[in-house]
């Protein structure tokens, strides 16, 4: 598997760490940034691959394709990794045609995602010149560990328009807002957002005006969202004049308990997911270099630091001690093998 990647920044690179942690051979070509010389290639080196991605800003797509178009040849795979679909779908087509393959993709995934263990998914899309491209994309990113889903360009930014715009358009404005930095105490309410709020303080603008000025449905989106809030926020009354609450019969508080519990609870889950897919990781990355995978110093290690945070918090060390054997066997389990370690 030998991938061409135009691109080094913080998407390219991270994707390149992928590609090659699952057997790919990667080379690599900017022209404007250092890339390690084990993978640096020219333009036409990076071309002579089986596949071509194209990890640059929306805006600069059209002249990439114009480039790359005199040093492709039938046989190669040309994808964009853009987080909008319609405008490189529409460079991809005007510049390489039906004599080069392409096709539209988007990693849902990016630098932050990965270093927390989130599921790698991706959405690509299908087109009329070469149908085959995308179930050729499809196996090279299931090749990498990632889900599938396969949308049609324009039904990708119109979902697009009202879930990641929206999201970072709220995410924008509590950062410029100054709002909830550094709170230490922030309720489960605000840490739903943190993730999208930290990704947002990451961004160094590109991935924002993608998804906002180049995504044609997200203008839509966003005027739809300020005049709900707008109507939301006629109906709040100034707080002096604010009437009180009306009395009414709350509910026990064992089934508020429960639920809160219960909410909890799917919160714990989503984190086993996340470790369990760290854990592979951890297991491809230490097949890599032929390391073992029982580590008993680690083990031990890492049982003392937890109980230690756990008495930080008020909880007793043998019952912390319990919980995270509990996560090493599952751990061990992921990877399928009984003496691997996280």
């Amino acid at each position: 598997m030998r991938v061409g990647i135009i691109g080094y920044g913080r998407f390219g690179a991270a994707f390149a760490r992928i590609v090659e942690a699952a057997g790919g051979v990667v080379r690599v070509h900017d022209p404007h940034v250092e890339v390690p010389a084990a993978s640096s290639a020219t333009l036409v080196e990076a071309c002579a691959v089986e596949i071509v991605v194209v990890a640059v800003p929306v805006s600069e797509v059209r002249a990439v394709a114009d480039a790359l178009r005199p040093h492709l040849s039938a046989t190669t795979l040309v994808m964009d990794v853009a987080s909008v679909k319609v405008l490189p779908e529409q460079a991809l087509r005007a510049v390489l045609g039906a004599e080069i393959p392409w096709v539209a993709t988007h990693p849902l995934f990016g630098p932050v995602s990965l270093a927390r263990g989130e599921p790698l998914r991706v959405v690509v899309c299908p087109n009329d010149l070469h149908p085959w491209a995308a179930e050729r994309a499809k196996a090279f990113y299931e090749r990498l560990g990632c889900s599938v889903l396969l949308e049609g360009a324009e039904a990708h930014d119109r979902a697009m328009a009202e879930t990641h715009a929206v999201a970072f358009f709220v995410a924008k404005g509590i950062v410029d807002a100054g709002l909830a930095a550094n709170v230490p105490f922030a309720p489960p309410s605000f840490q739903a957002l943190e993730r999208t709020v930290e990704v947002v303080r990451a961004d160094a603008g590109h991935l924002f005006s993608a998804i906002q000025r180049e995504n044609p449905y997200a203008a839509a989106a966003r005027a739809r969202l300020l005049e709900a809030l707008a109507e939301v926020d006629r109906t709040l009354p100034p707080f002096e004049e604010a009437a009180p609450a009306p009395t009414k019969a709350a509910p026990p508080a064992l089934v508020e308990t429960r639920a809160a519990i219960d909410d909890l609870d799917r919160e714990l889950v989503a984190l086993l997911a996340r470790r369990a897919e760290l854990s592979r990781r951890a297991l491809a990355a230490k097949a890599a270099v032929g390391a073992g995978t029982h580590d008993p110093e680690r083990e031990a290690r890492l049982l003392e630091e937890r109980a230690a945070w756990g008495e930080a918090l008020g909880l007793t060390a043998a019952d912390v001690d319990d919980v995270f054997r509990a996560v090493l066997r599952f751990s061990k389990r992921v990877q399928g093998k009984a003496g691997g370690s996280p």
